[in-house]
């Protein structure tokens, strides 16, 4: 019973063809969420001339995503397929491991509480 959480954080546009992917691929469950932040960049645009000083939040997407780790590679592979663009801002993608998954409703755990 090994599962994984897949986060990514992503811009606002990506969401839509991401889950159409997932889907097609099988997964079952994922969770969307409005954020704000940055990476290295401090939130400048590729087309600012110079790095900001302060930094600064930009709209994104937080994309969770729980699964048995047999399908983590394939899954990934679709990410990252789905979200390049070759600019800054595609985003991130975070692996952990899930020690456990319980569906409240019913009391089932691992696995069978992501089916």
């Amino acid at each position: 019973m090994e599962m994984s959480k897949i986060e990514v954080i992503t811009s606002m546009n990506k969401v839509a063809s991401l889950k159409t992917a997932l889907g097609k691929l099988g997964v079952t469950g994922i969770t969307v969420m409005q954020a704000y932040g940055c990476g290295i960049q401090k939130g400048t645009f590729e087309y600012e001339p110079k790095l900001r000083e302060e930094m600064e939040l930009l709209p994104k997407q937080y994309i969770m995503v729980v699964l048995e780790n047999s399908m983590i590679d394939k899954v990934v592979d679709v990410i990252k397929k789905e979200l390049y663009t070759g600019h800054i801002g595609d985003g991130k993608i975070f692996i952990t491991p899930m020690s456990n998954v319980i569906r409240v409703r019913t009391g089932e755990e691992g696995l069978d509480a992501l089916k």
